[in-house]
């Protein structure tokens, strides 16, 4: 592997540091000829702090999706910077961005996207299997994972044997088994029913309320209105950025 590269040294520690820094970015998607098919972003400058519970919504074509994309570094930005915990990813090669994306993110789903030939518990080591851990650190993880989101009476259970919110509590544990710095989460209750969806957004918060950074896009007011902060997008550019004192929701635990 080879190593990190210091890239363009980012600023100095804030007293609320950084975890994502975008700083005049564009994404821009071309022709075979080379002229320009769609320019998705327009210059994004956009900081979200450690600890920021963030809602990406916008209109389809808004630029949301392409975004999460780059925030997520599932893809490059064309023009621009982008440090994710204090490192510029977008001058890193693109065996560094893989390694540094998986010890940083943790990524949550609208589908899941659970193995259903494994077991719950190895469907959470998956991550760390594929960071080359030892088998008994990733059952070490993997347990204590499961117990924060209430699944460790689960642990030997197959996908198919759960409800779908506990198929996406098992989902939020796979993306917290790494220690990531930042959740980014895609629509996470798109495919569940509204009971349910609560249920999964009470994680969130309680996720939130220790301290994890989380980047959630979604279409839904009622989602957002859980977040403190909501970035709105239009025609790929920032058109509101919005702080608000989050609703909070005080039912039990792991409904689903």
């Amino acid at each position: 592997m080879t190593a990190l590269s210091p890239a363009t040294a980012a600023p100095p520690a804030a007293e609320a540091r950084p975890v994502a820094d975008l700083r005049a970015l564009k994404k821009i998607y071309y022709k075979p000829d080379g002229s320009i098919m769609v320019e998705a972003l327009r210059g994004i400058d956009l900081v979200i702090s450690r600890g920021e519970y963030t809602a990406i919504m916008g209109a389809s074509g808004s630029g949301k999706s392409t975004l999460m994309n780059v925030l997520g570094c599932l893809d490059r930005p064309t023009m621009g910077n982008y440090f994710l915990d204090n490192l510029d990813v977008s001058a890193m090669t693109d065996e560094e961005v893989s390694h540094y994306r998986g010890e940083k993110i943790g990524f949550i789903f609208q589908a899941f996207n659970l193995i259903p030939e494994l077991t719950v518990e190895e469907n959470v080591e998956v991550p760390l299997f594929y960071q080359g851990k030892h088998r008994s650190l990733r059952r070490e993880r993997a347990r204590e994972a499961l117990e924060l989101v209430g699944l460790s009476n689960r642990a030997d259970h197959r996908p198919r044997e759960l409800s779908g919110g506990q198929q996406q509590r098992v989902a939020i544990a796979r993306a917290l088994v790494t220690r990531p710095v930042v959740l980014m989460a895609d629509e996470p209750t798109g495919n569940l029913d509204s009971a349910t969806g609560r249920a999964i957004l009470r994680v969130f918060q309680k996720l939130h309320e220790e301290g994890m950074t989380i980047i959630m896009v979604t279409h839904d007011p009622v989602v957002a209105k859980r977040c403190q902060r909501v970035v709105r997008l239009a025609d790929g550019l920032i058109e509101s950025d919005l702080r608000q004192e989050p609703l909070i929701d005080t039912g039990p635990d792991f409904a689903a």
